[in-house]
């Protein structure tokens, strides 16, 4: 094992972070030393905190300095236990309260026209992503946190799930790719995480397996869903079978490795992966499920952002993936129902409804016959449109 733990960040760009520092020693109690400009405020607070978790771990030796920038006693809280797992060998966490608005489950069939990537790793960015109003937050443990730094990003963000009010956002973990990843649903599953996008898929079998950890982990029976990410020309092909997997609710495109997969370069006129997203909106709707588009990456062009939903929706996703909160207003209303999908919609549920109050077995719109699944998604159009507004 190693003498000298450390986990975190400090420096001058670093905010509501900190870096603690963990040497173990034979003898002489506790040496904490804390670095931090409210460090007349708070610390008998921090030092408080850092002596009862060490306490929890069975640490009574050991010198310990933090660096603070700001953290919150759940980012402290994650760095010191990240620190100290580099030197002991534990399965304990050291477990905060969880906030009451983070014991939710999520509906099947709720709206996700946005989801908001956030490093797993930078938790000023988490604080107040939910003020932006997107309809899912994915706390990210993949391709934005550095291979050194994963195993301190999980129970960072296991803490997150606990400790940081969403403001009604979705609450999500995009694990690593399998089977690093089935390692970090130990730390996922367990803290309310409302849905799981399951990176790289390329096989129902690798569903199966986060399916069969996550229910071996949710002692809680709490509901969480999946939302498999395709991102190879092989996933694209088996997308049908993987978006019929149980608790598969939503089939995402990940388009910057598909890309690179097919060996070209991913352009704004998008006619490379035009078959990839088709398939992907086909395989999802045969199944059920909804059909969610790749980031746009370029935060700052908003008018190639506008462009891009409009050949999404015309393809028929019902959101994508956003990098930027400033994102997130385009991405709604451009993914709202127009006037005339919401003049079909009143028409279709209007329909329903006579007939229904004259006791009639057969609904009809004109000459055309309305089943069940027509007059649901006619309903879901309407709402979408209360919900976040409608476009011309």
């Amino acid at each position: 094992m190693a003498k000298i733990g450390t986990a975190g960040n400090y420096g001058k760009e670093i905010r509501s972070d900190c870096k603690v520092t963990i040497e173990l020693i034979k003898s002489g109690g506790l040496k904490i030393e804390l670095i931090s400009k409210v460090k007349e405020y708070f610390e008998d607070h921090i030092i408080s905190l850092t002596k009862d978790e060490l306490k929890f771990f069975g640490i009574k030796n050991a010198k310990i300095k933090i660096e603070d920038r700001g953290a919150l006693d759940y980012v402290i809280a994650a760095r010191i236990e990240a620190a100290l797992k580099q030197l002991v060998d534990t399965g304990k966490e050291y477990l905060l309260s969880i906030i009451p608005e983070n014991t939710n489950q999520t509906k099947r069939e709720r709206f996700r026209r946005s989801r908001l990537y956030l490093p797993g790793n930078t938790p000023k960015l988490a604080l107040n992503a939910g003020i932006h109003k997107p309809d899912g937050i994915i706390l990210d443990l993949e391709d934005s946190v550095a291979p050194a730094k994963k195993a301190e990003a999980a129970i960072l963000v296991r803490n997150t799930l606990r400790s940081v009010n969403f403001y009604g956002a979705e609450r999500m973990v995009r694990i690593n790719q399998l089977p690093q990843g089935l390692d970090d649903l130990e730390l996922i599953v367990p803290h309310n995480v409302n849905l799981i996008l399951v990176p790289k898929c390329e096989t129902v079998e690798q569903i199966k397996k986060v399916d069969t950890k996550i229910r071996k982990l949710n002692k809680k029976n709490h509901k969480i869903w999946l939302m498999p990410i395709i991102e190879s020309a092989l996933g694209v092909i088996n997308s049908f079978e993987i978006a019929k997997s149980d608790n598969v609710i939503a089939l995402a495109i990940g388009l910057e490795d598909y890309t690179a997969d097919l060996g070209t370069q991913r352009t704004a006129e998008g006619t490379e992966t035009f078959f990839a997203r088709s398939q992907i909106v086909n395989s999802a709707r045969a199944a059920k499920i909804q059909p969610i588009d790749s980031v746009f990456s370029d935060v700052n062009d908003m008018e190639a952002l506008k462009q891009n939903i409009l050949i999404s929706k015309s393809l028929g996703f019902d959101g994508m993936g956003c990098i930027h909160p400033r994102q997130i207003p385009l991405i709604h209303s451009g993914y709202a129902p127009n006037d005339v999908e919401i003049e079909k919609a009143q028409r279709i549920v209007n329909a329903y409804d006579d007939a229904k109050k004259k006791g009639l077995g057969v609904v009809s719109l004109g000459s055309k016959m309305i089943d069940a699944p027509v007059v649901k998604r006619a309903q879901q159009t309407l709402d979408k449109a209360k919900f976040g507004g409608s476009k011309q």
